[in-house]
């Protein structure tokens, strides 16, 4: 694997983190704790290695200069904005998420897990949109 093969990579780990988040709330509404737990847990990992494999690459790159030009660009940077934005939200609340339920405080998760699953989704799921736009997008 080369350094060019890091943003796709990058991608794939964020939509298997939403998969995993996605069917984890579907076994939680069925009452399957386990494997709720068990995909809230691959979701966790799958995410901590997206982020180290980000910042390796970034550090190594530095920033991707977005090349299109037109009404794309205006979409770009608004889910560009969003996406970072909640990212640097996400990581704390997934934190203590996380935390509440390995502690079984099972009310005091349930109350933050309904802010963080649809914001950890979010990011997830926009940062494989980012990466398409950046990416894979037509650039004249």
């Amino acid at each position: 694997m080369s350094l060019h093969d890091l943003p796709g990579l990058n991608a794939t780990l964020n939509a298997i983190s939403a998969i995993f988040l996605a069917v984890g709330f579907v076994f939680i509404r069925r009452k399957n704790v386990a494997a709720h737990r068990a995909c809230m847990l691959a979701a966790f990992t799958t995410s901590c290695l997206f982020l180290v494999s980000y910042l390796f690459y970034h550090a190594q790159v530095g920033s991707v200069r977005f090349q299109s030009q037109g009404w794309i660009r205006s979409v770009y940077f608004t889910i560009l904005t969003s996406h970072t934005i909640l990212a640097a939200v996400i990581v704390p609340l997934v934190i203590v998420t996380l935390r509440r339920a390995l502690r079984r405080e099972f009310p005091r998760h349930r109350k933050i897990a309904r802010w963080t699953l649809p914001l950890w989704a979010y990011v997830s799921v926009t940062g494989v949109v980012v990466y398409w736009l950046l990416y894979h997008i037509d650039r004249h």
